[in-house]
């Protein structure tokens, strides 16, 4: 399934790739909202230099392609980009993958949720399988902790402490969203209901 397999980008990249697939932009406007007070930059900051080294590098591996020039407002020209095919199909893919590594939650998954939310797509199938993916994760960190001394041990419990975090904040976000559907769920049935 060489097809479908995920480009090795660093998240980064992803994150720039997935804005440019968001609408034709440019590089300036990519770093607003990638710096520490944008919208995603709260998140994962990039400086403005790493976003155009970003962009080069999805242009080579053609996941990128420039459109063009326009004035800036008060500077040099910009270029115009736009997500290839392959790039957007690529990014579709990263929103719906959720991350192998503990330490990955803090950025990697949070960015995703945020990027999904921008899109209006629902965040909760990606909740679900973020949620599946540590089950068996956080049983071996405890199995690591309880196994474990000194500096290991720590290490472990950290990353147990993490994982059960990120968990608990899944299965939050899960429950409000059963929550919403059954609650939807009655009132279509109430109004649905006729008085006799």
């Amino acid at each position: 399934m060489a097809g479908t397999r995920l480009p090795d980008l660093s998240l980064t990249e992803w994150a720039v790739l997935a804005l440019v697939a968001e609408q034709t932009t440019h590089g300036f406007a990519i770093s607003k909202v990638l710096a520490p007070e944008g919208d995603l930059g709260r998140i994962w900051t990039v400086p403005r230099p790493l976003v155009y080294r970003a962009l080069s590098v999805l242009d080579v591996r053609h996941l990128v392609e420039p459109l063009g020039e326009e004035a800036g407002d008060r500077g040099p020209t910009r270029t115009r980009i736009r997500a290839t095919r392959a790039g957007k199909s690529a990014v579709d893919r990263w929103l719906r993958t959720p991350v192998p590594h503990v330490r990955e939650l803090r950025t990697h998954l949070l960015l995703q949720l945020r990027l999904l939310d921008r899109k209006g797509v629902d965040v909760h199938p990606l909740a679900a399988a973020q949620l599946e993916q540590l089950t068996p994760i956080i049983e071996s960190l405890k199995d690591q902790t309880a196994c474990s001394s000194g500096f290991d041990r720590l290490l472990a419990s950290w990353r147990y402490e993490s994982a059960r975090a990120a968990a608990r904040v899944l299965e939050g976000l899960l429950a409000e969203s059963d929550h919403g559907a059954s609650r939807r769920g009655t009132r279509a049935g109430a109004s649905g209901r006729r008085s006799p």
